[in-house]
């Protein structure tokens, strides 16, 4: 339990770091450049080469012109995700909606912790000893199977 109360207290944090992270078209590296949503890896060596060849962008606009498959729509969804050039983020485009990325995150790390935290316990709970367990009822006994076949389907579900 302490391991996954600290788990999702580090992934929180982290979430909430990166979700305050605006990237510089012209100062970012391959790696933050990649941590924008939209833009990959081909995409940020597409850009980094453009920015080496001929000078950083001078806007928007520039950035536009420069770099293929980057158009008028495409440029406004990643200033929204956290682009900036020169540090301005693209006019007209939506702002980056911080809290909901960051609890979006938090929850995502929050569900990915417990399912380690399951699949952790699955074994245990399996290696039990039946020879603790108390002699069963009769209307126990006949659900006992069923019990026992949706567990092994659970099992075999996170063993993929």
């Amino acid at each position: 339990m302490l391991k996954k109360l600290v788990f999702g207290l580090m992934a929180l944090l982290a979430a909430t770091g990166f979700a305050f992270a605006d990237v510089d078209v012209n100062k970012g590296d391959q790696a933050a450049l990649d941590g924008i949503k939209g833009i990959g890896p081909t995409k940020s060596k597409a850009i980094i080469e453009e920015r080496t060849k001929n000078g950083a962008f001078k806007d928007w606009a520039d950035f536009e012109s420069r770099v293929k498959g980057i158009g008028e729509k495409s440029s406004a969804k990643l200033s929204a995700a956290g682009l900036t050039v020169n540090g301005q983020a693209k006019p007209g485009a939506a702002a980056k909606p911080v809290a909901s990325a960051a609890s979006a995150k938090a929850d995502k790390a929050e569900k990915a912790a417990d399912k380690a935290a399951d699949k952790a316990a699955a074994p245990a709970a399996a290696s039990a000893p039946a020879a603790t367990a108390k002699p069963a009822s009769a209307p126990a006994a006949a659900k006992a199977p069923v019990a026992a076949s949706a567990a092994a389907a659970a099992s075999k579900a996170s063993a993929k």
